[in-house]
């Protein structure tokens, strides 16, 4: 998404992984995988570039697909919360 001429916003960016918001489901069932509470979890800010545009909000769980050169794609998580 371009929003100026040669201005192009951060999560489309090529060096951006791909972010996206989990259901509450496949949140649930990560929480449980892990043993964990969502704010045991890495935080992202709502205000995140990487995450501008998706509509998240706080309270949200954010997947972020990352390229591994051993394992092909990680799956990292996320919390958002406010500032």
């Amino acid at each position: 998404m371009v929003t100026k001429k040669n201005q192009i916003l951060v999560p489309n960016h090529v060096y951006v992984p791909k972010h996206e918001i989990m259901s509450v489901k496949e949140a649930e069932e990560v929480l449980k995988k892990y043993n964990c509470k969502p704010t045991e979890l890495p935080l992202i800010f709502v205000t995140d570039p990487a995450i501008l545009g998706l509509g998240v909000k706080p309270g949200d769980m954010i997947k972020i697909y990352r390229k591994s050169p051993t394992s092909g794609e990680s799956l990292y998580y996320r919390y958002v919360v406010e500032v």
